[in-house]
């Protein structure tokens, strides 16, 4: 991997709403990645609780309501930055996904990218789950 990011896409068959609400509502993002108490709001400051990873801090950087979401994961620690972008479909709704900052001179950022990179796509499947209770 020479790029210090990993990018995914995954197609859901649910509203933009739905997918944005997942994303974006504590009680949801604990169900498919973690417990946080995370809100779409520029200089917002929560935890992450990444169980044997322990917490992270994360701020919120970027917003544009419905739309996508910035933010700092693990703040003086890997310092990474994730997006979620939300593109509407005639079927549903695209998710971008990127984690991005990875810092690859330092074994930490490169053990991170690796194990990211590999666990990522499992977890974004896994809101699936949590959308069929949204919609």
């Amino acid at each position: 991997m020479t790029e210090n990011a990993i990018r995914l896409e995954r197609t859901f068959v649910h509203s933009p709403e739905a997918v944005w609400a997942a994303l974006t509502t504590p009680e949801l993002l604990a169900k498919w990645w973690a417990p946080g108490d995370i809100a779409p709001v520029v200089g917002h400051r929560f935890t992450m609780d990444m169980d044997r990873w322990g917490p992270q801090q994360c701020e919120v950087t970027a917003v544009e309501p419905g739309t996508s979401i910035t933010f700092v994961f693990a703040e003086g620690v890997l310092d990474t930055t994730i997006t979620w972008s939300l593109e509407a479909t005639e079927s549903g709704t695209i998710l971008h996904f990127e984690h991005a900052g990875f810092n690859l001179d330092s074994p930490m950022g490169r053990t991170a990218i690796e194990g990211m990179g590999n666990g990522w796509p499992s977890l974004i499947a896994r809101i699936d789950q949590v959308l069929v209770s949204v919609d």
